[in-house]
């Protein structure tokens, strides 16, 4: 059962890392910001600005472009989307020619010892299901690390079932999560140190809290 109010596709990631993190910033509405979130915000706010690119001849680059599949009930924002010349591909609106659709989503920090991390795999892939769905195309989908200054391919050509299966996995579980209003707990062996809601999700204030009351008790 896909969920009838759209997804963020942002979430995705959000959800994988943490189903509790994904919670409080669905239900609780909870935010906040560490290096490693403020990095990303800078990255993006570069990338969707107005700044010049060199782009091979005949590409168009379109940023912050919105997409969404409501069969699915995704919505969210692409980085980038370029329309590469190619004879064999499709039309767009307003554009002369033909073009390949090509997805470029922008990163901060790429893995060590993996092409690209997985988490940032299915966001891309969510984003190429509704690509695909507005401009009924087959679209290119590549991740940039900023660390590395190179572009990674996807492999959705030879793993787009996998991926397709685990976004109507997640999508599924995250369904059931906004459906209950229930914040889950956190689970075993979760690494929190690098999650920007730790705080929240663990708030120290109630444990001194409720030590200075039972101080208060025993003072009086």
């Amino acid at each position: 059962m896909i969920p009838e109010k759209p997804v963020a596709i942002r979430s995705i990631q959000h959800y994988m890392y943490c189903p509790r993190r994904f919670a409080l910033l669905e239900l609780n509405q909870d935010w906040a910001e560490n290096v490693a979130v403020v990095n990303a915000n800078l990255l993006h706010e570069n990338v969707h600005s107005d700044k010049p690119r060199y782009l091979p001849k005949g590409v168009i680059a379109k940023n912050s472009v919105t997409v969404w599949n409501d069969e699915l009930s995704l919505s969210g924002v692409c980085d980038c989307i370029e329309f590469v010349p190619d004879k064999n591909g499709i039309e767009i609106p307003e554009e002369n020619g033909k073009f390949r659709v090509r997805i470029i989503e922008y990163k901060p920090t790429a893995p060590k010892n993996e092409p690209f991390h997985p988490t940032d795999a299915i966001q891309v892939y969510a984003q190429k299901i509704c690509a695909d769905n507005i401009w009924k195309c087959n679209s290119e989908a590549y991740i940039y690390y900023a660390s590395t200054r190179k572009r990674v391919k996807l492999p959705f050509d030879e793993c787009g079932d996998d991926y397709h299966k685990m976004l109507l996995k997640y999508l599924y579980e995250m369904k059931k999560i906004i459906d209950s209003h229930v914040i889950p707990p956190c689970e075993k062996g979760q690494v929190c140190s690098g999650c920007s809601l730790h705080n929240d999700c663990f708030p120290k204030s109630s444990f001194q809290s409720v030590r200075k009351m039972i101080n208060r008790i025993w003072n009086e």
